[in-house]
């Protein structure tokens, strides 16, 4: 049984260098259970580097990230979705010519206990839970209202649909903390409150918890229950969004000048 009063996720110290550049400089913060943090900053600050050395495609070289109090340091790439991390990416990362559905029922499958021998060979159990993971995916394609779009080829939708879509198949996946990485980019203002509902949904229906790395403060401060800004790869506040939005370092940050007043 998990600890609730644990963190889910704590980073702590953690720094990433490619060659003389410090992308990350001893960062530390901590994601509570049931929580949607955003972790904002202008361009080159450390966001997606972060996300990445979550995800385990980046190591980093100093600190340790730990995941219901266990650290994920040695763990491979594929077995992160099913520690119950998910990701959505900022270009889509999609199998475009396939349909939603099986664009969805992708997600699921890092909670498929069918093995490589028995899924080759079809055998029975293969066959109950392939019509397991299209129950799953048909439910959170209802959910998400997008079963009028299920047997077409996700290339053939508008990008709005499309991130949703992405959306649907990261909590395809039973994720226990869902990273998403610039969700708002290219989506029209009707998209965007589609989004915070979405977010918000995941948040208070689903009980996921959330880390959001996005540049649209409008949709962050709406959202955010915590929020930490970094800015060349440190963290220089954290807090609340009231708090945040007036903070003089983030103000500086992203206006380039000390704030007055």
């Amino acid at each position: 049984m998990a600890d609730s009063a644990q963190p889910l996720l704590s980073v702590r110290g953690v720094t990433v260098r490619f060659g003389g550049i410090v992308a990350l400089d001893g960062v530390s913060f901590d994601v509570k259970r049931g929580d949607v943090c955003g972790l904002i900053g202008p361009n080159g600050a450390g966001k997606t580097t972060l996300f990445n050395c979550l995800s385990r495609l980046y190591q980093y070289q100093a600190g340790d990230i730990l995941f219901e109090g266990r650290s994920i340091t040695n763990v491979p790439t594929h077995r992160i979705a099913g520690l119950g991390l998910g990701r959505t990416f900022q270009n889509l990362a999609m199998f475009r010519t396939m349909p939603v559905r099986q664009n969805v029922m992708v997600g699921a499958h890092c909670r498929s206990s069918a093995g490589f021998l028995s899924s080759a060979l079809r055998l029975p159990q293969v066959r109950a839970e392939e019509q397991r993971l299209r129950e799953r995916a048909d439910a959170i394609l209802a959910e998400l209202d997008l079963m009028r779009h299920a047997d077409r080829p996700v290339a053939d939708l508008p990008f709005g649909i499309q991130k949703r879509v992405e959306f649907a198949r990261a909590l395809a996946a039973e994720p226990k903390l869902l990273l998403l990485d610039e969700p708002a980019a290219g989506l029209n203002h009707e998209e965007l409150n589609d989004l915070a509902r979405l977010i918000r949904d995941a948040r208070d229906r689903l009980g996921i918890t959330v880390l959001l790395v996005e540049h649209h403060m409008s949709l962050v401060m709406g959202v955010s229950d915590h929020i930490v800004a970094l800015n060349f790869g440190r963290k220089i506040a954290e807090g609340t969004p009231a708090h945040i939005q007036n903070h003089p370092d983030v103000i500086e940050a992203y206006l380039g000048a000390p704030a007055h007043g």
